[in-house]
């Protein structure tokens, strides 16, 4: 994908990796829209590209979709939307709470889907249309104590995969699936204590791999535990 030029909504810019993204992005020559629940930095964000940002909360379906058109009227189009939105829970897997386990589900796994279903329409109409969604490593390694923030982002995958092959002439379809990362996100968690983690990766890694991964086309960005990095993957 060419990022020259491209017009771009970072979805959940507010948050380590969505700044990171956004800024590294703007760099390679991207119009960048930014998103996400909190103003005030993405005020102070939006700045840095001369935009305006847009207003949206995961757990809403609609706010996404206003998100999306406010962005597309406002970029006069969209070539690529970058969705990192995420909130992760703890815990054993029979203690958990039901409106947790919904909100987990509403956040992680439905308000992408949102954001993509309408971002959809824009992205077919590009000749560069593409989509790049962060979910987890947990889509591969299923982990005790997490057992609800890993199905959600399983199931962002496996919904991603599907989506890529519906679309396969429409747009392209990119699931980054980053380790644990020096983001904080488990101590912001809606309910529990993590687990022990294995020490955490750079948020700045992940940025750069996934802006490579965009200029490349490439489907999947997985991590691989024994070279103890980022690798391309098929699916």
């Amino acid at each position: 994908m060419d990022l020259d030029g491209a017009r771009t909504l970072v979805a959940g810019a507010s948050g380590a990796l969505g700044t990171g993204l956004a800024q590294a992005l703007h760099a390679r020559g991207a119009r960048v829209v930014v998103g996400g629940r909190r103003r005030e930095p993405l005020d102070v964000l939006a700045a840095q590209f001369a935009t305006a940002p847009v207003l949206f909360d995961a757990v809403d379906g609609d706010s996404c979709r206003r998100a999306v058109d406010e962005a597309v009227e406002a970029l006069g189009g969209l070539d690529l939307l970058v969705v990192c939105v995420g909130v992760a829970a703890f815990g054993p897997a029979l203690e958990a709470d039901a409106a947790v386990v919904d909100e987990l589900f509403a956040v992680n796994v439905l308000g992408p889907m949102s954001l993509v279903r309408a971002a959809a329409p824009a992205l077919a109409a590009s000749d560069r249309g593409r989509v790049a969604v962060l979910s987890a490593i947990l889509a591969d390694l299923p982990t005790n104590q997490m057992a609800e923030y890993s199905a959600t982002k399983a199931a962002l995958s496996s919904w991603l995969e599907v989506l890529r092959r519906e679309n396969r002439r429409a747009f392209g379809v990119l699931d980054v699936r980053p380790p644990h990362l020096d983001t904080g996100l488990e101590t912001r968690a809606l309910a529990g204590t993590p687990p022990p983690l294995p020490d955490p990766r750079s948020a700045g890694e992940v940025v750069e791999a996934t802006v490579a991964a965009l200029v490349d086309d490439v489907r999947v960005l997985g991590w691989d535990p024994k070279e103890k990095k980022l690798v391309s993957r098929a699916s």
